[in-house]
């Protein structure tokens, strides 16, 4: 007997056990789960084609949002923990879909905000002022 044959047996087997059923019950149930076991193994063993994100990548980052070519959601900013959950990295994710190395996974304003606000607090004057002290 086949594997995928086995297993529905197996499955039938457990289920008859649990309730009462017809002999007519078995058999088509027999065929069914037999057929849907075959079906997903040869579904499995087809190579598997790339997957298309739904959005040119281009235009997944937009002004007050991002959107995920993974899962197709929208977020602010698509952070490693998300990331992880799809079982990529952001490096990964950056190469999958042709971003640059240190691009932003983030909205457009946010990016902006960000940087206006590194700005404005002026680290590097701060970090030379130590320096300038100790000498």
């Amino acid at each position: 007997m086949e594997d995928y044959l086995k297993e529905a047996l197996e499955i039938v087997k457990a289920q008859a056990s649990v309730r009462t059923m017809t002999d007519e019950e078995i058999t088509s149930m027999l065929k069914n789960v037999a057929a849907g076991i075959q079906a997903a193994a040869e579904a499995d063993s087809l190579p598997a084609e790339p997957a298309t994100p739904a959005v040119d990548p281009a235009k997944a980052i937009k002004e007050s949002s991002v959107l995920c070519l993974e899962c197709g959601k929208s977020f602010k900013v698509l952070t490693k923990k998300h990331l992880a959950a799809h079982g990529i990295t952001p490096e990964e994710y950056r190469a999958k879909y042709g971003y640059k190395k240190g691009a932003p996974l983030a909205a457009k304003s946010l990016q902006r905000e960000r940087r206006k606000k590194m700005k404005d607090m002026r680290l590097w004057e701060r970090r030379r002022k130590p320096a300038a002290a100790a000498e």
